[in-house]
């Protein structure tokens, strides 16, 4: 039977449908970062704009709680890079792309080959072992004992580490306290690691589906070889793009009619939305806006008219101003208006 052929404004509205921007639901933000596949947290106050926008009801507060209750970790994870994501998704998508963060850093880090990565991993597991610590006080004591500074970044790689709130929050956005995952978590059981390669692969498909290997790949860290491995080991669905493209998805996740309504929405620093193959696949962000939104080391808040980045926005203390990339058509404008409204209500209040 030949695979259902998907047109473009479907693979859109799929791609919104999962990542829970289609309409608001009602989700702890334990069960909201599982569901979108973590959410990337480079400055730490993107995930609350995140989850404001998907989430129903959603509070500031609810988010540091789950942080401080443990429900809810932030570490770095897929691509070496920080996440928020559940506390019971730590350990499996750690697992899982473990032993290819390790090889990258030593493939890509000439100075790698010459560190003693052992000796700095014990030295600052027996740190933290005490309780958590600053980044700056776990380099200095690296220091002392004859490491470079860059021996942290390394052994991050090599031992799971989280930042231990309250940094890394809305209130306090650096996220530079470190504490022993395995401590932090009371982590004991080992984890499989092939339930865990599945499982990070289940949750990709899940946030960002249907998708090719390849973004997969990009979404984990691994080689095209290692996806697939993992991908023949899964009941998945086979569809096709309109160029003929094989696509790949989980069963029973959400593919919305071509013309189903979609809602303002407002988007924080590097939300995973604009990032990887599927916001080219879906055609969130158009080529010629990408600088405007990346050209900056922290990248730039945005917002969507019918799915799709139409300008960008910050926060200046007193409200929420706009950049449209071009004229908004006046339903639009008010629209957006509206929401940038509430959402100037949401950073006065929570």
């Amino acid at each position: 039977m030949p695979e259902r052929a998907l047109s473009w404004e479907q693979l859109h509205r799929a791609l919104l449908a999962r990542q829970l921007l289609l309409e608001r639901a009602p989700l702890t933000p334990e069960q909201a970062v599982e569901r979108v596949g973590g959410l990337q947290t480079q400055y730490a106050p993107s995930a609350y704009i995140g989850l404001w926008s998907r989430l129903s009801g959603f509070r500031r507060a609810d988010l540091t709680d789950a942080l401080l209750r443990r429900r809810i970790v932030q570490a770095w994870v897929m691509r070496s890079t920080i996440h928020m994501v559940s506390a019971a998704d730590f350990g499996p998508l750690s697992d899982a792309v473990r032993e290819q963060r390790r090889r990258l850093h030593l493939r890509s880090d000439p100075a790698a080959a010459d560190l003693d990565i052992d000796g700095a991993t014990d030295l600052v597991r027996d740190l933290l072992a005490r309780g958590p610590l600053r980044q700056a006080e776990i380099v200095e004591a690296l220091v002392a004992a004859g490491h470079p500074k860059a021996a942290f970044a390394a052994v991050q790689l090599w031992l799971d580490l989280v930042r231990v709130p309250p940094a890394g929050t809305w209130e306090r956005p650096r996220a530079h306290v470190y504490g022993l995952a395995a401590t932090w978590l009371r982590r004991r059981a080992p984890v499989d690691l092939a339930g865990a390669e599945e499982r990070l692969v289940v949750r990709y498909l899940r946030g960002f589906g249907p998708a090719v290997p390849g973004d997969i790949a990009r979404y984990a860290g691994w080689t095209i070889t290692e996806t697939r491995a993992v991908l023949d080991r899964l009941t998945v669905r086979r569809f096709r793009d309109p160029d003929g493209h094989p696509l790949l998805d989980v069963p029973r996740a959400p593919i919305p009619d071509a013309d189903v309504p979609v809602p303002v929405r407002f988007l924080g620093q590097f939300d995973a939305l604009l990032l990887l193959g599927h916001t080219t696949r879906a055609r969130i962000l158009a080529a010629e806006h990408r600088e405007k939104v990346f050209g900056t080391p922290q990248s730039v808040p945005t917002f969507l008219v019918d799915g799709r980045v139409a300008g960008t926005w910050r926060w200046t203390g007193e409200e929420v101003e706009l950049a449209p990339f071009a004229p908004l058509r006046p339903a639009d404008r008010n629209a957006v208006d509206a929401e940038a409204h509430r959402l100037a209500a949401f950073h006065r209040d929570g």
